[in-house]
C-alpha cells in the first residue's frame, strides 16, 4: 500500500475509533511507520486535511455500499433491512461500525471548520439521495420521499451511535423492526 493511502486508512480507522481531537498526529504517524515528512508532503496542510480526505473516502466507500445493496432490491423496505442487517453483523463480528459511521467526527468537528461540515454533509446529502430515489421509484412523492429518507438516515445513524455506546446491536433491531411501519404509513 502506498504511504498516501496507509494515512488515510489509518487516520480514518483512528478517528472513527478516538475522536479527531483525540488522535494526534504522532499516533498517525507511530502507527503508519512513516515520518511527519512524508505526512506533509501528501498533506501540506496538515491533520484538517488529512480529516476531510478520509471524509471524501468515506462518502466514497459508503456510497457505493448502500447503493449496492439498494440495487439489490426492489423495495426500499428490503433495501433498508438488508442494509441494517449488514450494519449489525458488522458490529456482532468487530465489535464495532467503523467504515460507516462518522457521527462522532459531526458531532466534534462541523460547528469548528467549514471545509470538515462540508465534507460531512455531502455524505449525508448522498445517503438522502440514495433513500429518496428509491422511495421515488415505489411512487412516493418528492416531499414524502424526502421527509422519509431524512427520518431513514437520523434512525440509523442515530442506532448505530447508541449501538456503540450501549454496546449492543439492540438499537439496530429496533429501527429495523419499526422502520417499515414509517415505509407503508405514508
Amino acid at each position: 500500500m502506498d504511504t498516501k493511502l496507509l494515512l488515510i486508512d489509518t487516520a480514518t480507522m483512528l478517528f472513527q475509533q478516538k475522536g479527531y481531537k483525540s488522535v494526534g498526529l504522532n499516533e498517525i504517524l507511530k502507527a503508519c511507520n512513516v515520518t511527519k515528512g512524508a505526512l506533509y508532503h501528501h498533506f501540506p496542510n496538515g491533520k484538517e486535511e488529512l480529516l476531510i480526505t478520509c471524509l471524501h473516502r468515506l462518502n466514497e466507500a459508503i456510497t457505493t455500499d448502500i447503493e449496492a445493496i439498494f440495487s439489490r432490491h426492489q423495495s426500499t423496505k428490503n433495501a433498508t433491512l438488508s442494509m441494517i442487517d449488514t450494519l449489525i453483523h458488522k458490529f456482532e463480528k468487530e465489535g464495532t461500525i467503523t467504515g460507516y459511521t462518522f457521527s462522532s467526527i459531526v458531532s466534534e468537528m462541523a460547528t469548528m471548520s467549514e471545509p470538515v461540515r462540508k465534507a460531512c454533509s455531502e455524505l449525508y446529502e448522498n445517503i438522502l439521495h440514495i433513500y429518496c430515489s428509491k422511495l421515488l421509484t415505489e411512487g412516493f412523492s418528492n416531499e414524502s420521499a424526502s421527509s422519509i429518507a431524512l427520518m431513514m438516515t437520523a434512525s440509523i445513524e442515530g442506532a448505530m451511535m447508541l449501538c456503540l455506546t450501549q454496546k449492543s446491536t439492540d438499537p439496530l433491531k429496533t429501527v429495523a423492526k419499526l422502520l417499515p411501519n414509517l415505509l407503508k404509513s405514508i
